[in-house]
């Protein structure tokens, strides 16, 4: 028989289903109650920094210096990146202080995080002083519907309420343009760029009529040769290479080619798009002084810490793209055959802390010693590249500190401001590790990354084997 609790419109199924019913809506609302309990902590961290420095009408830097020292501060306890702590802040203020209708609405249940949000980040388009009104036409919307299906509403109504034309807001919204990197798993990223809507859509369709015109001539020749496809670049190579009297072999490769080609439209879309920004030249050259022109000659430039038995094949395992993610080590041994220059590195076997590098020398030979320990930013939580960070001298060299390996680490330069600026301290121990102390006491170690590559002892050989007695 059917147990009565499981059958749908039985009494106790419905007396379970509104027993869990009855718990997702209390948690929800005990989650709600945190989450806006903690931002109006982080707005208080936001009112606080602007209080130290309001009454010394302070400079802008000294303001964002303390609002730094504070984020970090929260950061050690919350564990993640002052960087991140310094954005909800931010976002917090904006919330709790400039939508408080909103606020009131999600701590009694009418909307929740998602409309919050929805509302926040389309009712900023519009000037702060039309926020409550237009905070109040959202309210009511967004309590007949969905946090998704809503938010194209707020956009329309921000848009109509506005007193700016689009055309004046779409210049200043061109002017954040950027392009920024997100790293990903199993060695990949997103390369993100924010652009004019018509630059975005004229860029990807570029990318797909290139992609088409590949793909069609891998199928033309796939029909000459019996193949599966044409590998990107290869075609109109092989037609010129024909068409100029080269011999068969030429097309017998080709045609090995087409059959193992077998690229998904957004697989060559991709390839296209990296091909063109890594050995393109830019159109708008104002740099031109040759043919080719300076900036078509500019390389991109990447810092990664290879494995020896990765190199020889020993061992796929992954290789470092120092300060971002893993790589492949098919794309780690690509990049060590074509560079110039080869550094072999020495650490310590008991501790795996780089000691030595064969062209040491001063000041270059030591930042690439401190590039292949460091790796990155050496502040507690920050990943920023070494190689995009300044060399730092833990004890100041002003104050008696000496320019050695012990006394040297890298820093970005948002840490490197807040050590000389705020009351941040740090002190470098033995290893390459840093002891860093907040304003109000806390203590963090930040040890030397584990380094890439770190050489053992070899194994002692095993002991002879014992001589067998003569025969009688």
């Amino acid at each position: 028989m059917t147990d009565a609790a499981e059958t749908p419109g039985g009494e106790d199924y419905l007396a379970a289903l509104a027993g869990v019913v009855a718990d997702v809506d209390s948690a929800a609302r005990r989650i709600a109650a945190a989450q806006i309990e903690e931002l109006r902590a982080l707005a208080a961290a936001g009112r606080l920094a602007e209080a130290q420095t309001a009454q010394r009408n302070a400079r802008v830097q000294v303001h964002d210096m303390a609002l730094r020292s504070i984020a970090a501060e929260v950061g050690g306890v919350m564990r993640v990146t002052d960087r991140t702590v310094q954005r909800r802040i931010g976002e917090a203020r904006t919330l709790i202080e400039g939508f408080p209708a909103t606020v009131e609405a999600w701590e009694h249940g009418r909307i929740v995080r998602g409309h919050a949000i929805a509302i926040v980040e389309t009712g900023t388009t519009l000037p702060a002083a039309m926020w409550a009104e237009f905070e109040h036409a959202a309210i009511t919307r967004c309590e007949r519907d969905t946090p998704n299906r809503v938010r194209g509403e707020l956009e329309i109504l921000a848009h109509r309420m506005h007193p700016r034309s689009f055309a004046e807001r779409h210049e200043e919204a061109a002017a954040t343009r950027c392009v920024r990197i997100v790293p990903g798993r199993d060695g990949m990223s997103d390369v993100i760029a924010t652009l004019p809507t018509v630059v975005a859509e004229g860029i990807h369709d570029r990318l797909t009529q290139q992609a088409r015109a590949i793909l069609d001539t891998r199928d033309e020749r796939a029909a000459a040769h019996g193949g599966a496809g044409a590998a990107f670049g290869e075609a109109a190579a092989t037609r010129a290479d024909v068409g100029a009297g080269h011999g068969s072999a030429d097309s017998e490769d080709a045609a090995a080619i087409v059959a193992t080609d077998n690229r998904s439209t957004d697989q060559v879309r991709a390839d296209v798009f990296a091909d063109l920004l890594l050995a393109g030249t830019p159109a708008l050259d104002d740099t031109r002084d040759t043919t080719a022109g300076p900036l078509g000659a500019i390389r991109a430039r990447v810092q990664v810490l290879v494995p020896a038995a990765t190199l020889t094949g020993e061992d796929d395992g992954p290789s470092d793209l120092a300060g971002r993610s893993p790589i492949d080590p098919a794309t780690a041994r690509t990049l060590a055959g074509g560079t110039g220059m080869w550094e072999r590195l020495f650490h310590d076997p008991t501790t795996g802390v780089t000691v030595a590098t064969d062209s040491y020398r001063f000041p270059s030979g030591m930042r690439r010693f401190l590039q292949a320990r460091d790796q990155h930013c050496r502040f507690p939580g920050c990943r920023v590249a070494a190689i995009r960070c300044e060399v730092d001298h833990t004890h100041d060299h002003a104050l008696g500190g000496r320019t050695e390996l012990t006394n040297l680490a890298h820093l970005c330069q948002r840490h490197h401001s807040m050590k000389q600026f705020t009351a941040w301290r740090v002190r470098q121990l033995k290893g390459g590790v840093l002891e860093w102390t907040s304003p109000l006491g806390r203590t963090y170690r930040e040890d030397a990354p584990t380094p890439a590559v770190a050489f053992t002892p070899a194994a002692p050989p095993p002991p002879p084997a014992p001589a067998e007695p003569a025969p009688f």
